[in-house]
């Protein structure tokens, strides 16, 4: 009898070799390589018996999966001979078909809405990832109409406003800084709960923002290496769009981040030379810019909690700066008369030097009281294209990056100051007219704009924020209204801070009825912020202004019956723009 252990081997060999179903490989002619290629051959086949038999077992529960994964390889197998065309195509038409869908979340059911819709959200998109002006709500905005109210907190000049809703923080020359929550809208804060009709009348609606936390430092405590507080005067705050952090500079060379709901210190840089006097967020991330009396720029990521550059150029002391969503941002250096283009990435910088005056403009000013730009103050980003500054010689000059010279120069946009009495001018007994000197205008003392959209605020001390728009053309600032103010046009007047010197904290302009319009903002405008209420602002535009009897950078100027606080504006939408719903573009083209 023959068995396994008595067979030779080389008939196990030969028994082997015909069980392959696969295909034969190729083997050379020599015999050293034909053994060579047939001893390792029977290791592979056991294991593909081997795999076979676990796949067998485990095919049952992996069915769903190899289906998926055959489809997903069905799909790559027929994108991968598409042209680039092709893929575009493919890519726009998933775009359009999630933007239907948010569409039909909205309830609209017109097709010619929804297509009107459907066509804004494009272009949106569109000039947002260009970084151009894509919106224009100045005449969607009621501005007349807007209601104002006044809150402070027993500090003294307020010297910079942050908004990051529904909080604002505030900060003022005695080391404070206070967090306030916004109030809802009327309509928001009283939801009716039940179908039954109330028996009573609805509660009046709450104003005034409510003081979540305050922080206060300690002048005494500055030869303190561990003291994590300000020393002396905070003059700038920022918070950053995803509620994380906020930050704070002050005179005392200091700049502060805190946790935003906390209000924790978590940590104090010292970088600085000099007082910092302004911070900008990069938009939509935490990468922070802030300005310094010391002529530079530093660069700082939060996420880390780490400095990451200097930028140097200004020949004075860099006073104010912005930024877009772009790796860039705009400063203005004071009485270098200069505002530079900082490109981060490309290690850059773009000069637009001032002092320039727009005589067409002048025509119908006194010369004498034509005053030459002596320092630029303000700067405010329109789009990664165009931005605007302020200054001393109250004119605001828009610019644009491709040009050196501004393209339009606003003279006097808040006027003149009133001309001083004979006896005030002179220290003589009986002073003639003549000693009086010119009146002159206003300093540009705060300036913001409305991320590319074409509206523009900016205030001063004649008691009124100004609001402003961008032409047609893109070449011109128009004057769009007053907030608060019932007449349309921008006659100017006297300064008038001592009208009324009566407490109206709280007093909200037709809704108490006690205060004679024009309500008059007292004291110096030293910051504005704003945000829209609502989806893409259907319900209005909420502005804060900062308040303060004197100015936030020193006390050059003091205004006689001004209040230390802060203002809310609630500017609604006009009736025909919440009508159609979308701003109609194609109507104003025509």
């Amino acid at each position: 009898m023959s068995s396994f252990f008595t067979v030779p081997g080389a008939q196990k060999k030969r028994k082997r070799a015909p069980a392959t179903d696969g295909p034969k490989k190729r083997v050379a002619t020599s015999k050293k390589s034909s053994k060579a290629t047939s001893r390792p051959a029977p290791a592979p086949k056991k294991r593909v018996e081997r795999d076979e038999s676990i796949s067998g077992s485990e095919s049952e529960s992996e069915g769903g999966i190899d289906e998926h994964q055959a489809s997903e390889s069905a799909s790559e197998s027929e994108n991968e001979g598409e042209t680039a065309a092709e893929k575009r195509l493919r890519l726009a038409e998933r775009y359009l078909e999630n933007v239907r869908q948010e569409v039909d979340e909205t309830g609209f059911d017109a097709e010619e809405i929804d297509r009107d819709i459907i066509a804004q959200r494009l272009q949106e998109d569109v000039a947002e990832t260009k970084g151009k002006v894509y919106r224009k709500i100045a005449s969607e905005l009621a501005i007349d109409q807007a209601s104002h109210t006044l809150f402070r907190c027993n500090t003294t000049a307020i010297t910079s406003v942050a908004i990051c809703a529904p909080y604002v923080y505030t900060v003022s020359k005695d080391q404070c800084l206070v967090k306030w929550k916004l109030q809802e809208l009327p309509a928001n804060q009283f939801p009716q709960t039940t179908k039954k009709k109330p028996k009573k009348p609805p509660a009046p609606p709450r104003r005034k923002p409510t003081k979540v936390a305050m922080l206060k430092g300690n002048h005494k405590r500055a030869k303190e290496k561990n003291y994590q507080g300000h020393v002396a005067d905070i003059l700038c705050v920022a918070a950053s769009q995803d509620g994380k952090f906020v930050v704070t500079g002050g005179a005392d060379k200091r700049l502060i981040v805190y946790d935003a709901k906390s209000m924790k210190p978590l940590r104090v840089f010292m970088h600085h030379r000099d007082a910092v006097t302004g911070l900008a967020f990069r938009r939509g991330t935490n990468q922070l810019y802030s300005a310094s009396k010391d002529r530079t720029v530093k660069v700082w990521s939060l996420d880390e909690l780490a400095y990451i550059e200097t930028l140097f150029g200004h020949q004075d002391q860099v006073v104010d700066i912005d930024a877009l969503a772009q790796e860039r941002c705009v400063s203005v250096g004071a009485r270098d008369r200069t505002a530079r283009l900082w490109k981060v990435v490309e290690e850059t910088q773009l000069v637009f030097r001032g002092g320039s005056i727009d005589k067409k403009q002048t025509q119908h000013v006194d010369p004498r009281s034509v005053a030459h730009e002596g320092s630029m103050d303000r700067v405010a980003m329109i789009d990664d294209e165009l931005f605007v500054t302020g200054s001393d010689n109250g004119s605001i000059a828009l610019w644009s990056i491709q040009k050196k010279k501004p393209l339009f120069i606003l003279p006097q946009a808040h006027g003149l100051e009133e001309p001083l009495l004979p006896t005030e001018a002179s220290a003589e007994e009986a002073p003639t007219p003549k000693v009086v000197p010119p009146p002159q205008p206003r300093w540009i003392t705060a300036l913001r704009t409305l991320p590319y959209s074409d509206l523009i605020l900016s205030g001063s001390w004649d008691g009124y924020v100004r609001v402003w728009r961008l032409s047609e053309d893109k070449r011109k600032i128009e004057p769009a209204g007053i907030l608060g103010h019932p007449s349309s046009g921008l006659d100017l007047v006297p300064n008038g801070m001592d009208v009324d010197d009566s407490d109206d904290e709280g007093a909200v302009n037709g809704v108490n009825g006690t205060k004679a319009d024009p309500w008059l903002v007292k004291g110096i405008v030293n910051d504005i912020a704003l945000f829209e209420r609502g989806d893409r602002g259907k319900d209005g535009l909420c502005v804060v202004v900062g308040v303060g009897k004197d100015h936030r950078l020193g006390r050059w100027k003091k205004i006689k019956g001004g209040k230390n606080g802060a203002v809310v504006f609630e500017v609604p939408r006009t009736k025909k723009s919440l009508e159609n719903g979308v701003a109609d573009e194609q109507e104003e083209e025509e």
